[in-house]
């Protein structure tokens, strides 16, 4: 379940009512959200137009980007994300601000009282707080990023999106989802809404054939990437192309050769939808503009790059499946060889229990200098030792740290002071909060 503590007393005494009447665990299913948003008045019924984002990996960003480019449009947009990394409040932003705690501790209140005998969820109620605040505050639009799944997840109750959108699929969460990637791309496409588009990445073709039939049940096309729509990066730029015609744009300012495909998507879902209408400026803007935190984040000057020697890069990564390593260490290794010859890198590492460590860790085994394994606070993690051990079993100088300060020390006594390392947290979202936390850069 995702833990979220809060500095604002309110607040924290509807998060521990929310503790107390939660099952303990994360559920999916469309009954209790159902009932809970029929006792609230269907808030989800009398919300802005709304764009609906499911997929393993790139989600997240591809919101960011969606938000950025209709706020570059003079429009103004609720966002609902998760999981959130240092405050609760991230998750709702309402008509571009995020939440206050005033207005979250009001909100909670109400949704809990209504809560009480239906054993809610965690992110159920949290949704049905988004709805019911989104509900309240005029908007031009909504972006709702998917929690976990798509078909049975609580968001996917919204009846009439504007248009829907599938990011990158991975293996991930496969106690809910599946063990295949046919069996993921299934539940992730079960946001297809009848005559409402859904576009997607291009897939391998059994993944592109499972998303289509499911989305021929629903009622709509798929769209993916390649067909209808495509994408190309030419040096310096980025060049969409539709049947309306073709956008450029510098290419995306966050770090990663991924995210190129992220921000095509975004500009997709905004070229096939018809409630909006988005100048091409506001592309440009968007690339330029567009921050999402704790992917492939360059951490500023402050406590924990402060321990590092004196031109040390501090990135940061909340990646934990084996497709985002794959992103991850592609956009390290662009950013390791920047001419001639390659910096260091060192990892530091801490992962949740139920993730696949080897799957994350091989990605880097020709990458990484040295890896520091390190725990997740307060969440059932790997132990730093035997995190160690895979690394050691890839070919990786591994160490164990008490926690990520110790592991950055640990660093600077190991790098060559001649060459200031690059570092990269990653592994677990809850361990890139408390990173942003340490270095005091909470996202705002």
């Amino acid at each position: 379940m995702d833990s979220a503590i809060s500095t604002d007393p309110a607040v924290q005494a509807q998060l521990d009512r929310l503790w107390s009447l939660s099952p303990g665990a994360d559920i999916l299913g469309l009954e209790r959200i159902t009932a809970l948003l029929d006792r609230l008045g269907n808030p989800h019924h009398h919300l802005p137009p709304v764009i609906h984002v499911a997929g393993t990996n790139g989600k997240g960003s591809t919101c960011a980007f969606l938000r950025s480019a209709i706020e570059a449009s003079g429009l103004t947009a609720h966002v609902y994300t998760s999981p959130h990394l240092v405050r609760f409040n991230e998750r709702i932003r309402i008509a571009g601000s995020l939440i206050t705690d005033a207005a979250l501790a009001a909100l909670l209140e109400e949704v809990l009282d209504h809560a009480a005998d239906l054993t809610a969820s965690f992110f159920e109620v949290t949704t049905a707080a988004a709805f019911l605040a989104f509900s309240r505050t005029p908007a031009d639009v909504c972006i709702i990023e998917v929690g976990l799944g798509g078909r049975l997840d609580a968001t996917n109750v919204l009846p009439n999106p504007i248009v829907t959108g599938i990011a990158q699929l991975g293996i991930d969460h496969q106690s809910f989802l599946g063990d295949t990637l046919e069996q993921i791309a299934g539940e992730k496409a079960g946001i297809a809404k009848p005559g409402v588009p859904l576009l997607t990445m291009a897939y391998s073709e059994p993944i592109a054939a499972r998303v289509a039939m499911v989305a021929r049940a629903a009622g709509t096309e798929p769209r993916p990437s390649g067909g209808d729509w495509r994408f190309a990066v030419a040096s310096d730029r980025l060049i969409y192309t539709d049947e309306n015609g073709t956008i450029e744009t510098p290419l995306p300012r966050m770090a990663g050769p991924h995210q190129p495909e992220n921000f095509a998507l975004a500009i997709a879902l905004l070229r096939h939808q018809n409630a909006l209408r988005i100048p091409p400026d506001a592309y440009r803007i968007a690339a330029e503009t567009t921050h999402w935190p704790a992917r492939m984040q360059r951490l500023h000057p402050g406590p924990l790059l402060d321990l590092l020697p004196v031109g040390s890069q501090l990135w940061l990564d909340g990646g934990h499946n084996p497709a985002a390593a794959r992103a991850i260490a592609a956009a390290l290794d662009a950013i390791a060889r920047p001419g001639i010859g390659r910096s260091e890198v060192h990892l530091v590492l801490g992962m949740l229990a139920n993730k696949d460590p080897v799957g994350l860790l091989a990605p880097f085994a020709e990458l990484a200098t040295t890896l520091h394994a390190v725990p997740v606070p307060d969440h059932a993690h790997h132990a730093p030792a035997a995190l160690a051990r895979v690394a050691h079993d890839l070919g990786i100088a591994a160490h164990t740290s008490a926690d990520v300060p110790g592991a950055l020390r640990d660093i600077t006594t190991i790098a060559d002071p001649a060459e200031p390392p690059i570092v990269l947290v990653l592994g677990s979202l809850y361990l890139a909060g408390a990173v942003l936390s340490a270095n005091h850069e909470p996202p705002d």
